[in-house]
């Protein structure tokens, strides 16, 4: 390729300028949030909530970026690891697990997306755009390029309706994309639209950290069987240790037990939590205001569902699939995507071709996202459909093993694999994780 345009500069984006770089002339990078020479911009409005970057998205990360790890950690954040990194259902800790699989970096999301955000640009090839992107530009049966309005304080392209010419085309532009309108303007259907209604809020604040909890990195304690799934037992929250010498602390509800913005009632649902919350909201002190955030449906975009579709065109990270944040997928689904579009590129297809290889790529991933999150969610009273087939079988199933997973060191590493997305959740239905989960149970 001579040129790939990237729409939109957050972590999906800069994933997809990496892989790119490797395969084009020139990357660019069009972003409307003022992320140029390393500004932090407003970004998504979810960007200051606690976020957490799983096992295989902590992989991509290292794999994309040789020696970032060491450099978050070399720049405050914290590496977790077996006892450091605790997982907790209707307020018991699960069993832990042999060796380094839960390895987790205990940093906020800016923090992350910068050190990101730096490696990107010392690339060569890669430059960004300060714009807004406008349109497609379609010839024929493929994307030539793009329009856009550009920051007139951007260089020699500002102004309205400048064109930027493509040969591949990457939207990252989020849940809001505007590519299904572009798209249908221009006689071209939209990808259809999956949503399920869940209503769920969530608060993060941070505190200052001090020698309290030295042995602990991340911490996450969510309803369970015992309790129906609902607050009961112990109010739904997270920890991690990040930059700064602080804790970022999440609390999170559904329907008319979302969090609001009040820092007593913050304190007081922590003091409900397990015990690494509750000592924070004892003995640390708030340095920050809470900032609630509210997720109302959880959505992807199904490209492979259509029949027909443009050439030199993909979408990554929330443009195709936003889910549930509470289990932290967002990030790690945007770099697994970034993967799969450089192994589809590796492939040797023509990027001028409708790119129906990456679409079926990212298929499996995206539908164990959503498979994992949407079968949760399901649990919850207010949440009314739609129904996967088999949902009683697998929701009997998912509770027998995450019984288990409190209990059993090997079921709940089969557990982890799928929560770190390592594993489908299919992995969970094997005989011998379904047998271990019998006997477990049956002993206990």
């Amino acid at each position: 390729m001579q040129r790939a345009v990237v729409l939109g500069g957050s972590y999906a984006g800069l994933f997809a300028a990496r892989v790119l770089s490797d395969h084009a002339d020139e990357v660019v990078v069009i972003e409307a949030d003022g992320h140029v020479d390393g500004g932090t911009g407003r970004g998504a409005p979810q960007r200051q909530q606690l976020h957490a970057l799983l096992g295989m998205g902590h992989t991509q990360l290292e794999a994309q970026f040789p020696g970032i790890t060491r450099e978050l950690v070399d720049a405050g954040a914290l590496l977790g690891s077996r006892s450091a990194v605790q997982f907790y259902v209707d307020g018991v800790q699960k069993a832990r697990v042999p060796g380094d699989q839960n390895q987790m970096i205990g940093a906020t999301r800016p923090f992350i997306e910068e050190h990101v955000r730096r490696r990107v640009l010392g690339i060569p090839n890669i430059r960004i755009q300060a714009g807004q992107a406008q349109d497609l530009i379609i010839r024929g049966s493929r994307v030539v390029g793009v329009q856009y309005s550009a920051d007139e304080a951007a260089g020699p392209a500002s102004g309205t309706g400048a064109e930027l010419e493509a040969d591949l085309v990457v939207d990252a532009m989020g849940r809001s994309s505007r590519l299904g309108t572009w798209l249908q303007n221009q006689g071209w259907d939209a990808a259809p639209m999956e949503r399920m209604r869940i209503d769920v809020g969530y608060a993060t604040a941070t505190f200052k950290r001090g020698r309290e909890l030295p042995d602990t990195v991340i911490a996450h304690a969510t309803p369970g069987p015992a309790s129906g799934y609902q607050p009961t037992l112990c109010e739904p929250g997270a920890i991690a240790a990040v930059e700064g010498s602080r804790w970022a602390v999440a609390i999170s509800g559904y329907a008319g037990h979302r969090p609001g913005r009040d820092p007593d009632q913050f304190r007081d649902r922590m003091l409900r939590c397990v015990a690494p919350l509750q000592e924070i909201a004892e003995h640390c002190e708030m340095d920050s205001e809470v900032m609630p955030y509210t997720f109302r449906e959880s959505q992807r975009r199904e490209f492979k569902r259509l029949t027909r579709f443009p050439g030199g065109l993909v979408a990554v990270g929330d443009s195709v699939a936003s889910v549930n944040p509470i289990y932290g997928q967002g990030l790690t689904l945007a770099a697994v995507q970034a993967a799969s579009l450089s192994a589809h590129l590796r492939s040797g297809v023509s990027v001028h071709a409708p790119a129906w290889g990456y679409f079926r790529r990212i298929g499996g991933v995206v539908d164990a996202a959503w498979s994992l999150s949407t079968s949760a969610d399901l649990a919850q009273p207010h949440v009314n459909g739609p129904y996967p087939r088999g949902y009683r079988f697998t929701r009997w199933a998912g509770d027998k093993i995450t019984q288990a997973s409190v209990i059993d060191p090997i079921v709940n590493s089969a557990f982890m694999d799928v929560l770190h997305m390592r594993a489908h959740p299919k992995s969970l239905t094997r005989p011998r994780v379904l047998l271990r989960t019998a006997r477990v149970l049956a002993t206990s």
